[in-house]
């Protein structure tokens, strides 16, 4: 019992020292009050000055040497602050329907592009100019900018246009007029995306990029509405684009920018004369549109299936849609208003057979891409 008693004197002993250092803060504590009070003392000094979002402070805060260097090639319509992002220009890509122009090159502009280079499937260079002024060329030149070599809404739209225009027809004309195909992918992938196409006109490569940016072109990923030479659907079309760019190998990269989108240019005895830009990676001029511009009828071009984009050929007195999956809902609605017997003709049987077969050949085949 007597060695428990001193234990407690000794606790109490403890306690009060730390009591005794308490008072020896204090004095530390109201040292730096005098300092403050010294600081508290600088806002009466910048009273007279405006209020900070009158008086830009934060501006002068955030800003540094650099921004006031490039202030006259980079100021935005409003004060830049720490808080307002300024974009820089390879950053400035667009991801909805492009505002473009459809205003014809000036004399500058195709003096620009006009010794720039082109790629044919063998690599063998070729200046841009001499697809229109050459010697042995059509008088009358239409050049068609396409995206890249993998995607199949270009794709579809050269099916569609190689089955309404026919370089025969072209040459037959008044003015003597030829297509040309330009992608910007890589040359190595022409001879696929010919015989994918079956394009019948020249085909080259531009993997530069440069003649689609001096000409006014520009990059989007946005869809926009389907048109009219779309004969596929969207599914359809980005899984055999996949599938073709997988079977080329160590080249499905090579198929070119995914964001870039090309036009229709028009050349009469060297001079361009009609020029239509594409707002999405769907807009091609609609082949009604450029047979009329090169002098052909407005008719429109034959339907194609869905899978093998081969040509349907149209019964006599059928009236033609047109897209199949319109006429495919307008069957299906009719066919709800009359209870589904009676109204599907043996046309239409042996119309959905030869899709559901041409259907089964492509499973096997893997089919052609679209992206």
């Amino acid at each position: 019992m007597a060695t428990i008693d001193p234990a407690p004197p000794a606790i109490e002993a403890a306690v009060p020292k730390p009591a005794e250092t308490t008072p020896s803060t204090l004095p530390s504590a109201t040292a730096p009050q005098t300092t403050t009070t010294a600081t508290t003392q600088l806002p009466s000094t910048a009273d007279p000055t405006p209020p900070a979002s009158q008086s830009g402070a934060n501006p002068k805060i955030s800003t540094s040497g650099d921004t006031t260097d490039t202030r006259d090639a980079n100021t935005p319509p409003f004060s830049p602050s720490s808080t307002t992002p300024v974009l820089e220009k390879e950053e400035l890509d667009f991801s909805g329907n492009v505002d473009v122009n459809d205003d014809l090159p000036t004399e500058t502009d195709l003096k620009r592009v006009g010794d720039l280079l082109l790629l044919d499937s063998q690599g063998v260079s070729r200046p841009f100019k001499e697809l229109y002024t050459g010697a042995g060329v059509a008088p009358r030149q239409l050049i068609i900018f396409v995206r890249h070599f993998f995607c199949g809404n270009c794709q579809e739209y050269l099916r569609t246009l190689s089955s309404s225009i026919s370089p025969e027809s072209l040459l037959a004309l008044k003015t003597p007029t030829f297509i040309t195909v330009i992608g910007c992918g890589r040359p190595e992938l022409i001879d696929m995306y010919v015989q994918t196409t079956s394009c019948p006109f020249p085909v080259y490569a531009d993997p530069t990029h440069k003649l689609y940016d001096y000409l006014g072109m520009t990059r989007t990923l946005n869809l926009g509405k389907k048109p009219n030479y779309i004969h596929s659907n969207l599914f359809v079309t980005s899984v055999q684009s996949i599938v073709q760019s997988l079977k080329t190998g160590d080249k499905a990269l090579k198929g070119g920018d995914f964001k870039q989108v090309g036009g229709e240019f028009l050349f009469e005895n060297g001079k361009c004369m009609w020029v239509h830009r594409m707002r999405n990676t769907r807009d091609h001029a609609e082949i009604e549109d450029l047979r009329r511009v090169i002098g052909l009828d407005d008719a429109k071009p034959p339907m194609r299936k869905r899978w093998s984009h081969g040509i349907k050929e149209m019964k006599p007195g059928k009236p033609r849609s047109s897209s199949w999956g319109r006429a495919r809902s307008k069957s299906k609605s009719k066919a709800g208003k009359e209870g589904g017997l009676g109204s599907t003709t043996p046309e239409e049987v042996a119309e959905a057979a030869e899709d559901e077969k041409a259907l089964e050949e492509d499973r096997k085949l893997s089919g052609r891409p679209t992206v």
